[in-house]
Order: structure tokens, then sequence, then C-alpha cells
């Protein structure tokens, strides 16, 4: 039976939609990729990081992810860096283009994200930390929010340290991904430190990390306290999850999966936007790893099948080839409306 629902989180003067958010994700959550999952059911976005060194502005990668045109609000950019001047500045000329919240990465574990300071390597250093808030706080009239690991290592969870500056500091809301850098996306994610960051600060906490069905989201903001769960990988090529979710928490039973004529035209379109977006020959490019999803996490081919698949459509250079690869994956489901198995009768064009 569905519970009495919170109210829902705000953001500044934004409250959202609901409690299901779309995490920032390099290479993943581009405007394409955004756009689907708002129409899908997210109720907040959250672009791709961007440099916060403006002067590599210029290049086609950063322009991409400096375009949210056609997007509706609140448009949530974040922006990555290790100086808190240049964030600042970042957070500005972001903010004059458009953005209405601003998110700060302190989450990311990459190697050559951490490897300039930023990121999460940014936990290591709290003064700083300290300095990277409040000047970028200070610089903006838009709300600024926050993304966080639980700590750089298990020997260094800082996390709730690092809430209370957040909130000292005027930022708005914080996620907090429950692993630490150093576990980077390896084993489990624990919720235990963003059920104490709940408790230890009063502005809203989005809970990140493993979460991947409705079942696991309702667990996890009834565990931790959370005021909504930010959604990562467990959208890679599932963007129904965040209708699903929504509608679990709201009504209190899983609703009826999407229809294989609706994953068929949901993947043919976004393979549009893609096209439509980066161009041809990069759109075909970046179109394989979605595709790629699609195969291995809704419709659950196995890794031997997905594969084949893979490799057909990664062989693909035409972005009719790829259209026409989806809708002869789909004619290919059984009478009883079984997903599309059989890789018989799909070629590279």
């Amino acid at each position: 039976m569905p519970q009495q629902q919170p109210d829902l989180p705000s953001i500044g003067p934004y409250t959202l939609a609901n409690r299901v958010i779309l995490a920032p994700m390099a290479g993943v959550t581009d405007r394409p990729f955004r756009q689907l999952c708002r129409r899908l059911g997210a109720g907040l976005v959250v672009s791709e990081m961007v440099t916060s060194d403006p002067s590599l502005w210029h290049t086609r990668k950063s322009r991409l992810r400096l375009d949210h045109s056609g997007e509706p609000g609140p448009r949530s950019v974040q922006i990555a860096g290790g100086d808190a001047n240049m964030l600042a500045q970042a957070a500005r000329l972001n903010a004059e283009q458009g953005a209405q919240i601003i998110d700060i990465n302190m989450g990311c574990p990459a190697k050559k994200v951490c490897n300039k300071a930023a990121g999460s390597a940014l936990l290591r250093d709290e003064p700083l930390v300290a300095d990277i808030l409040n000047a970028v706080v200070s610089a903006v009239e838009v709300p600024v929010t926050l993304k966080i690991r639980t700590g750089w290592c298990p020997q260094s969870i800082n996390a709730v340290r690092i809430a209370r500056m957040a909130e000292d500091a005027g930022i708005a809301a914080l996620a907090v991904h429950g692993r630490t850098r150093d576990q980077r996306y390896a084993g489990q994610a624990e919720y235990d430190t963003i059920a104490q960051v709940k408790a230890a600060v009063k502005i809203p906490v989005f809970a990140n990390g493993d979460i991947d069905s409705p079942l696991k989201a309702a667990d996890v903001l009834d565990y931790t306290g959370a005021d909504a769960v930010m959604i990562g990988r467990g959208a890679q090529g599932n963007p129904w999850i965040f209708r699903e979710i929504d509608h679990y928490l709201v009504h209190g039973r899983v609703m009826t999966a999407p229809s294989l004529e609706e994953q068929a035209g949901v993947m043919r379109a976004h393979l549009e936007a893609l096209h439509g977006f980066y161009g041809h020959t990069m759109g075909v490019r970046i179109a394989r790893k979605h595709l790629g999803w699609y195969l291995s996490n809704r419709l659950k081919a196995s890794p031997q099948q997905a594969k084949a698949r893979r490799t057909v459509f990664n062989a693909l250079k035409h972005p009719r080839d790829q259209l026409l690869f989806v809708d002869e994956l789909f004619s290919q489901a059984s009478p009883t409306g079984d997903a599309p198995w059989a890789t018989d009768g799909i070629s590279a064009a």
C-alpha cells in the first residue's frame, strides 16, 4: 500500500517534480539523454561536468556540453575543477548562459580528474573544499548544489564533515554517492554514511549508488531518510527507470513494463536525437554505447547475445542503418510479445 508521501524536495526556488534525479555522468548525460530522461519521468536532470577553465570552452566537446537549448527548467549544470576562483568564474559564466542551478563536482573518481586535484580528490583537502564552496555560492544568485562521495578511502570517510561545511556555506542540496573514491564503482554502495549525513544537516540530501530498481529506491529512501534518489548507471539503457521508481513511490506497486513498441520507439528516437545533436559521424559513434546499454540493461540480452548484436551494430556507419537495425531487432519479437533475442536476420549494411 502507498504510504503518506513527504513533501517534494526543493533546490532554492525550484520544487522538484518528484524524488528521482538523473545523476551527472561524463559522456552520458548529454542533451539528448537529459531530454529523454526528463520525458520519461526524471524530476531533475544534471548536465555532464563542464571544466571550470573557460579557456577550454571553445572545444567542440565543451560547446556541446554547454548546449541547453530547448530544455525546460530548472537547468542544472555541473562544474569541475580544483581552483576556487576559477570555479567561481565558471559558475558566473554558466549562470549568465542560462544555468539555473550550479552543481559542484566533488564525486568523480576518474584518474584524469583526480590527478588535477578535482572531483573526489578534493575530499582530501577540507580547507580547499570550504574555500570552493564559499567562493561559488558567493559568486552567483542561483542555488548551488554539491555532489560528493563518502570520502577518499575507508580510512578517511569525512562526508558528514563535508556536509556540514556545505550547509554552512549556503549549499542548497547535497548528493552523496555511497562509495569512497578508492572504490570507484567496485563492490557495493553503503548507505549508513548517507543516513548519517541526512541526520547531520537540514538541507535536502540525495542518495546515490547502486539504485537500479523501484524497490531498491524505496528501500534506500526508507533506510537513509534521504529526500530523493539520484540514478546514474541504472539509467543507462533504461531511461524508463525514472517513471517506474516514481510510480512505485507514489502508488506502492510496480507499474506495467513498457511495451516492445514503446521500447523500440524510444530507442529509435534516442538514436535520431544523437544523430541530430552530434552530426552523422559523431552521432553514429556515440549511439553505439547507448545501444549496447539498451541491449544489456533493458532488453536483458545474455552477454553473448549482447556482444553479438553490438558487433553488428558497431560496424554500421550511417544513421539510417542504425535505425534499420532497431526496426529489425524488434521485428523479431515473438507473437507473445517476448523480447527479441534471435540475431538471425540482423546484418551489417
